[in-house]
């Protein structure tokens, strides 16, 4: 008889991840190991760490890539490929953020399905987040959700534009530079 590992407090998770030498992510007690990544994830997560990084230099937001936390509620830890925060609390803590404005994701195809679906689901629950981008370095598609006047997620499909912009933190970005170093689709 196969017996359910026991489901783990957000304290005992935030204490054994810590000590753990891959990213894993956590969501009501259960521990998910995070996904290794491809070079052409790497240059697009890279590339906008770099661009956005400059245009928010000397703004009150900072920009924090892959292997930082994001908590959401009591049940929910994250690890963004990027995202950006400018919440006085957030710009202070060493380890565990808790309301960013923007958050990105790269998508893999092995986790395409999950960054639409349920871990959209869960960063709507952060109520500092107003976007969140979508990249696909294997299309080229950059889709945005940003959050309206009434809460609501409207789509903003930047994939035929000559630029993706971060409406939230005020930055744009050329999609040649988000795709730089990244074969074109076949």
């Amino acid at each position: 008889m196969h017996m359910p590992a026991p489901k783990l407090t957000l304290m005992e998770y935030l204490k054994w991840e810590n000590q753990q030498p891959d990213r894993n992510e956590f969501y009501r007690g259960e521990v998910f190991v995070g996904v290794v990544a491809r070079r052409k994830h790497g240059r697009v997560v890279s590339n906008l760490s770099r661009h956005l990084g400059n245009q928010l230099a000397g703004t009150p937001c900072q920009l924090f890539a892959e292997g930082m936390k994001v908590q959401i509620g009591d049940d929910t830890v994250l690890y963004p490929d990027i995202f950006v925060t400018c919440d006085k609390a957030d710009l202070a803590t060493d380890m565990i953020f808790k309301s960013p404005t923007l958050v990105i994701e790269v998508l893999l195809p092995s986790t395409q399905a999950y960054d639409r679906s349920a871990k959209f689901a869960l960063y709507r629950r952060i109520p500092s987040l107003l976007e969140y981008i979508l990249i696909d370095p294997e299309t080229r598609r950059v889709e945005a959700f940003r959050r309206d006047d009434q809460g609501r997620w409207v789509l903003a499909d930047m994939s035929d534009d000559e630029v993706m912009v971060a409406q939230s933190v005020n930055c744009s970005v050329t999609l040649a530079d988000v795709f730089d170093g990244v074969d074109p689709p076949q």
